[in-house]
């Protein structure tokens, strides 16, 4: 495939799948631009250098990923929205490694507040009101969630989980079961 046609849209699109086959920290303007055939100087009127590349997949990741979950807990409510958004972070983890590990890759402020990482984050709030949860408990919350649907994920594409008994589907429903509990019986913050 030569020039022709080529999109900064494509160029990004290219890096998300290549990142998904070997991993996001292989990704350069290099490894794409031999997967479209041509020389890296015919990518740099699309993305300035690999740093630019990551950020603009990153970007990607998390348009897609939002977009999977608005589309995910539209309509639901409590447990039943945050059990369908956890799943499409665990799944997304699933079917495209790279991607959820673009999702995870540091923004500048101004860059990150334009993302629709805030997508992700208002998306979260709207289930935790479903919890009753205060401000600042809130951010807590959400920091917990994140935390815990990145990390279940990671582990589980790494393999972490293969290796034991029961099964990580088994444990995934525990673990959904223990953060609806959770969520419902939010501790009270002490007062000093």
């Amino acid at each position: 495939m030569g020039r022709m046609g080529l999109t900064t849209e494509r160029v990004v699109r290219a890096g998300a799948e290549l990142a998904d086959e070997v991993g996001f920290e292989h990704v350069t303007v290099s490894e794409v631009a031999r997967r479209f055939g041509v020389k890296v100087a015919s990518l740099y009127s699309h993305v300035k250098n690999s740093q630019d590349l990551k950020t603009r997949i990153a970007l990607f990741a998390l348009e897609e990923l939002a977009d999977r979950a608005a589309d995910a807990v539209a309509g639901r409510a409590g447990k039943d929205a945050l059990v369908a958004f956890a799943n499409v972070y665990r799944d997304f983890g699933r079917e495209h490694p790279g991607r959820a590990t673009a999702a995870r890759f540091p923004l500048d402020p101004a860059t990150a507040a334009a993302s629709a990482g805030v997508r992700h984050a208002r998306m979260t709030r709207a289930i935790l009101r479903g919890y009753d949860l205060p401000e600042p408990e809130q951010t807590h919350a959400v920091r917990l969630l994140g935390s815990v649907f990145h990390g279940y994920s990671s582990l589980e594409t790494a393999g972490g989980f293969s290796h034991s008994a029961p099964g990580s589907d088994e444990s995934w429903a525990r673990i959904l079961d223990a953060l609806d509990a959770l969520l419902r019986n939010w501790p009270a913050h002490p007062t000093h």
